[in-house]
This record gives structure tokens, C-alpha cells and sequence, in this order.
């Protein structure tokens, strides 16, 4: 592939619900621009987007692929990305960098909550967008009712740029509606056709929608319009683009992708009016005169470069992406890793088309493509030149909530298990694993259950290392209630010197969780030597970490050291250390010993008619809701506390609710006490591991 200038140069993400047909577009369009000699198919794994083994396996895409393609004298970095919601991190590193959308709809199923989620991540990013409704060659598709559902959501920015003709109960050609004429769809182009007289009324009412959108465009225009002149074709194309690069035109377009039908007029309408990368200027910092550096996409400007993914694979290797922000990238260079404070060599630069790559001599400004074997530069770095550092914001990642406990299959893959997540890690933002050692447990996070569950597969399949999954332990906290006062001696007699300490502590509620323990002593009379008080607190310091009702941390505890008794001979810190555990232990028991279990500040994000079912379901989970913020477009933000154990699987229930229209966050907020039949159920349960030595 040529290097191409930076208006020459479209970076297009797609974005839709799964299944819609976002792979099948790419593939069309790569079999028209020359990329590929035949179409393939999701189905049969063999489509250039979706060539990791779990994808090929599953059917659907997991990861964003990088299909840049030519058209008519411009390059179009295709960004394909995947449409189930757990993969969201994927989605957002490829919408980062991308300068406009196409948002495919499959005309069959009609408008999905994916498609809506990509409008709204459009909107967030303020990125010109184009619908693309696609299926047009199956039974039961209805373009006017998806068009009229579109413009029942988004208003009257919705402009159909062509719609289908219909013969015999089928879809073959569509009405051009800006040139007014119809076309034949054929493989490769389209030929010209009168416009059938049942499309006469639909002509009429989306032309008009687009004249008025025309007419908006200037005073000058206006007057035209009300005047009864007609535009040129020429005008029509120039303020529309204009429209459409400033959001206010949003057009509509269909086809049948896997036919290549209508896809070559997508491709034309790409170039003609989505943006070129100059069009969006990009905030950084200088980092070494601290002002602000605002990358032009312009080759003029010093060099920088921003790496949104990291491709990790066991078969083609460790490649960075990079979006080229300002300035020209050569091969052979050297760069800076601002991140790092490190320079480092870039070696060969690629053009990636799925999984395949091919070198090329240097990016220009806009560009996007691919650097292998970066060191340890990682996604969110900013390349550029140790004499102009230039550093740009991370990018905006979605917060994994749902979680999972994990063990080795085989306790010699440990390690490998380890490496292996930390590669998937690096890869997919929204993936980290978490040792929590103070509930000996680890665990992996992720944004839904089915990204874990893909972690999982890739781990046996790609890494061959296997893991078993469980529910996670809740982080219970144990404390007391009430005082207690414990006399404590260990005496122990074997020949020789014994074993003697004696301890008499007070246990108190101290009103701080934030702390486990604390200690104090009120000891006259040297009736426990000083030198032994440290030994005291250790016995103490060391229980606490497993309390004796449920074997849970223990807080909230204040102990006061203020009698006890030792022998000149057989005294010892072992001794006063072993007195002081048993102190604790049987202190804690006779203080009135509860459980504590961690309260989360939970914001649910619905859309209004959602809100009866959502608060319903948190009443259920022993939550307390707490208000409810109105954020416009129709939606409500929930805000309740809940109990961490009742959260397990709120994103799956949650998106059932809502049909995945809502969205959930939470922090932890605080310890509170556990209503007493779950206590016992827990206590129950820990009783029963150790009894069948699986406490752990």
C-alpha cells in the first residue's frame, strides 16, 4: 500500500449491536477495494476481521481490527469493532482515534440497544456518524420503518441519502435522493434505473427533509429555498458534508453486505463527506516547557504519536497501534516514550489488515498503523522526540465491576497462568486480575461474564494453562459489641526450662474500622515486665488477621494490657505472645462478636421507563435507595447503598432488566453490621470448611 497525505485519509470506526453485520460490511468492502478475491463469511471463521481461534470458535467479534482499504484515490482505516457489550474496552480504544462512524442496523431486527449505545458514544465524542442499515437481501426487512425509528430517537437529523427499491417482495436497487435517479444493484456497481413510481412518495418526503437541512445552511440558501429554487447536486453535496462533519446531518444509507449491494455507494459517500483526520485537533502537553501542545494533524507540527491498542497474540507476535497525531513517522527512527522517560528505536512501521502485515516506509499526520516489538511501551503512551516530549490525556476506559475468583488447575502453571494474564491484560484494558491476599483469594475482573469467560478459554486454548472458577469471598470484617475481661495463662512444663506467661486484658469497642486494633497498657507494679508488652501485642497484632468466629479480619478492636504475672525462669515472648492469642480469641467470643460486611455506594444509570423494575430488584438485595437524578434524554441516575455480597451478578440482571440499556458504577462506602441470618449462614459455612479442611 502507497502513503497517502492526510487528506487523503478517513479513519472509520464501525459500531452496531452483535450481529448486525459490522464484520460482513468489512468484508464486503475489502472484496470491492481489492483487499480480498472472494467474501468471507463470520460463519466460517475464514472473515479478515474476526482470525483469533476464540472468535473463528464463537462466531462473533471479540477484538477491534485494523482493515485499512483503498478507494478512489483515499486510504479508509476501517475499524471494526465488536458488538457485544463486554468487549466495551475494545470499542472505546478504536472510537478514540477514529474521525467518523457508521453505525450498521440490520434492517431486519431493526433498531437495537446497540446501535443506540453507539449513538451515544458518537455524541460523547462528538464524532460525525452515518447509519447503515444492512440485511436488505433478507425477508421481512423494512427500510421506512427503520428509518422512521431512527428519526423517532434522534429528530429530524436523520436524513436517508437513499433508500431501497422493491420488486417481487425483493430489495434490488435503491433512489439516490440527492441525484434523484435510481440504481441497480449489481456485485461490483451499480446501475442506473428509473425511479419506480412507488417510490415517488418516499422520494418526495426524504428529499424535502434533506432540502430544508440544505436550506439551514446559510441565509443566503434559505431565501433560495422559500423562494421555490432548486439546488445543484454540487450544492446539495457541499453543505451536507458541512452538516454532517458538524453533527447536525446524520445520513442514512442500506445495502446487502453480503452481497456487496449498495456497500461501493457507503464507500463513496466515506470519502465524498466523513471527514478527513485534519478536521479534529487533539489537546497534549509539551512536557518539557509544560504548555499545552494542540496536534493540528498536520505534518508540519513536531512529531507525535498516541498508541490506542496493544496486539498480543502467540502466533503473530507483540504489535503497538499507533494513530499518528502530528508530524511524519519513518522507519528507523527514534523515538520518545514520555510514560517511560525513555528513548527507543521504531524499527520497521506496518500496515496491518487483520492480522496480516506489510511494511511501509513512513505514516503521515492522521494515519494509523502498526509498530512491532516496542519495548515496554504500553497502550495510552504518546511517542515523539526526546527534544519536543509531547504527552496526550489516557484514553476514556470503561471500569470492569464484575468479578470472579480463580485457582490453577495445576499448581505448577501458577507462574505461566500469571504471564499469561498479565499479556491478555495488556491487550484488553477492561481485563486485570487482583490478588487479594488479605481474603486469600485471587480474582480476575471484567466488564460482564462473557469476557471472563472468553479469559478463561483463551488461557487453555492460546496459552494452554487451565483455571477453575468459584464465587468470590466477601471481604466480611469481624468486631465486638460489647467488653470482656480475660485472664490468660500459658504454662507449659517439659523438663528444663518452661513455658510462663500470664496476661489479664480488657476488650473494648474502639469506634474506629478503619483500624484493627488498639492496644494499651495500664500495668502496675512490674506484674508483667516491660520487655514483654511488645510480645503481648504481637499475640495480638496476629490474631486479629483471622478472627475466631468466622476466621475474618477482625476490627474495631481496643485492648488493654493491665495485669498478669510471669515467672524469672520460664517467662518468655513466646509465652506472653501465645497468652495474649488465647486472649484475644476468647476475649472476642465473650464481647458479643458480629460480622461486618462491606456497603457499596452503587449509581444505576436507566432510562425512565426502567426505574420501578431496577429500584424493585435493589429492594430485593437488601439496598437502600437513596434518590434518584434526572440526566435528561430520558434517563435516570439510581443511587442506593448495597451490600457487596448482593452484587455478584447485578450486570447480568441488570442488562435483562433493561434490555442493556443500563449501566451500573459503584465504590465502597463502608462496614456495616450483618443481619444476624446471614451471619449465621456464614459462620455456618466457614464451620463447615474447616471441618472439611477446605478453609483457605
Amino acid at each position: 500500500m502507497k502513503v497517502y497525505a492526510t487528506d487523503q485519509i478517513r479513519n472509520v470506526v464501525l459500531l452496531g449491536h452483535g450481529g448486525a453485520g459490522k464484520t460482513t460490511l468489512a468484508e464486503a468492502m475489502c472484496l470491492l477495494s481489492g483487499i480480498t478475491t472472494r467474501m468471507g463469511k463470520v460463519e466460517d471463521g475464514n472473515s479478515v476481521s474476526d482470525y483469533t481461534k476464540e472468535e473463528q470458535k464463537r462466531g462473533f467479534s471479540i477484538k477491534t481490527s485494523l482493515i485499512p482499504i483503498e478507494w478512489k484515490g483515499c486510504k479508509i482505516n476501517i475499524l471494526d469493532t465488536p458488538g457485544y457489550f463486554d468487549f466495551v474496552g475494545e470499542v472505546e480504544e478504536a472510537i478514540s482515534v477514529a474521525d467518523a462512524a457508521v453505525i450498521v442496523v440490520s434492517g431486519k431486527a431493526g433498531v437495537e440497544v446497540g446501535a443506540e449505545r453507539a449513538w451515544d458514544l458518537c455524541e460523547k465524542y462528538n464524532i460525525p456518524r452515518m447509519f447503515y442499515i444492512s440485511d436488505m437481501d433478507l425477508e421481512h426487512t423494512s427500510y421506512p420503518n427503520t428509518v422512521d425509528a431512527l428519526k423517532e430517537l434522534y429528530g429530524p437529523k436523520i436524513v436517508p441519502f437513499n433508500f431501497a427499491i422493491e420488486e417481487g417482495g425483493k430489495h434490488v436497487g435503491a433512489v439516490n435522493v440527492i441525484s434523484q435517479k435510481g440504481f441497480k444493484w449489481g456485485p461490483k456497481d451499480a446501475s442506473e434505473c428509473p425511479v419506480p413510481d412507488d417510490c415517488a412518495d418516499n422520494l418526495e418526503t426524504y428529499r424535502e427533509a434533506l432540502m430544508e437541512t440544505v436550506a439551514e445552511t446559510n441565509e443566503e440558501f434559505m431565501e433560495r429555498y422559500f423562494g421555490g429554487d432548486e439546488f445543484t447536486v454540487e450544492e446539495i453535496a457541499d453543505a451536507v458534508k458541512a452538516n454532517i462533519q458538524d453533527c447536525s446531518v446524520v445520513p442514512v444509507e442500506c445495502g446487502a453486505s453480503t452481497q456487496c449491494f449498495g456497500v461501493y455507494t457507503v464507500l463513496d459517500d466515506i470519502v465524498s463527506y466523513l471527514p478527513a483526520p485534519s478536521a479534529r485537533k487533539v489537546a497534549g502537553k509539551n512536557m518539557k516547557s509544560g504548555e499545552e501542545f494542540v496536534a493540528a494533524f498536520d505534518d508540519a507540527q513536531a512529531k507525535s504519536a498516541f498508541i490506542f491498542k496493544t496486539i498480543v497474540d502467540p502466533f503473530i507476535g507483540r504489535y503497538s497501534l499507533i494513530k499518528i497525531r502530528s508530524g511524519v513517522f519513518k522507519t528507523d527512527e527514534t523515538v520518545y516514550d514520555s510514560s517511560l522517560e525513555s528513548e527507543m528505536r521504531l524499527g520497521k512501521l506496518y500496515i496491518m489488515v487483520g492480522n496480516k502485515t506489510s511494511e511501509i516506509a513512513e505514516l503521515h499526520a492522521g494515519d494509523i498503523g502498526a509498530v512491532a516489538k516496542l519495548g515496554d511501551a504500553k497502550t495510552g503512551d504518546t511517542l515523539s522526540t526526546k527534544a519536543e516530549p509531547i504527552e496526550y490525556p489516557q484514553m476514556d476506559i470503561s471500569t470492569p465491576y464484575t468479578y470472579i475468583r480463580y485457582n490453577a488447575k495445576n499448581k505448577n502453571d501458577i507462574d505461566k497462568i500469571a504471564q499469561a494474564m498479565a499479556k491478555i491484560s495488556s491487550e484488553d484494558l477492561t481485563f486485570k486480575m487482583v490478588n487479594d491476599s488479605e481474603n486469600r483469594q485471587t480474582l480476575i475482573y471484567g466488564v460482564g461474564d462473557m469476557q471472563l469467560e472468553v479469559v478463561k478459554s483463551m488461557l487453555k486454548n492460546e496459552y494452554k494453562v487451565e483455571i477453575e472458577t468459584t464465587d468470590p469471598k466477601v471481604a466480611y470484617r469481624e468486631t465486638i459489641r460489647k467488653n470482656s475481661d480475660v485472664d490468660s495463662k500459658y504454662k507449659k512444663q517439659s523438663g528444663g526450662h518452661g513455658q510462663y506467661g500470664h496476661v489479664k486484658i480488657k476488650f473494648a469497642p474502639s469506634g474506629n474500622l478503619e483500624e484493627a486494633y488498639e492496644f494499651d497498657e495500664e500495668v502496675v507494679g512490674g506484674s508483667v515486665p516491660k520487655n514483654y508488652f511488645p510480645a503481648v501485642e504481637k499475640g495480638i497484632a496476629e490474631t486479629v488477621q483471622k478472627g475466631p468466629l468466622a476466621a475474618y479480619p477482625v476490627v474495631g478492636l481496643k485492648a488493654t494490657l493491665y495485669d498478669g504475672s510471669y515467672h524469672p525462669v520460664d517467662s518468655s515472648e513466646m509465652a506472653f505472645k501465645t497468652a495474649a492469642s488465647q486472649a484475644v480469641k476468647k476475649g472476642i467470643m465473650e464481647a458479643g462478636p458480629v460480622l461486618l460486611e462491606p456497603i457499596v455506594s452503587l449509581k444505576v444509570t436507566i432510562p425512565d421507563s426502567y426505574t420501578g423494575d431496577v429500584m424493585g430488584d435493589l429492594n430485593k438485595r437488601r439496598g437502600r435507595v437513596l434518590g434518584m437524578n434526572p440526566i435528561g434524554n430520558g434517563k435516570q441516575v439510581v443511587e442506593a447503598e448495597v451490600p457487596m455480597s448482593e452484587l455478584f451478578d447485578y450486570c447480568t440482571v441488570l442488562r435483562s432488566m433493561t434490555g442493556g440499556r443500563g449501566d451500573y458504577e459503584y465504590a465502597f462506602a463502608r462496614y456495616e453490621q450483618t443481619p444476624a441470618d446471614v451471619q449465621a449462614k456464614e459462620v455456618a459455612a466457614r464451620a463447615a470448611a474447616v471441618a472439611e479442611g477446605a478453609d483457605d
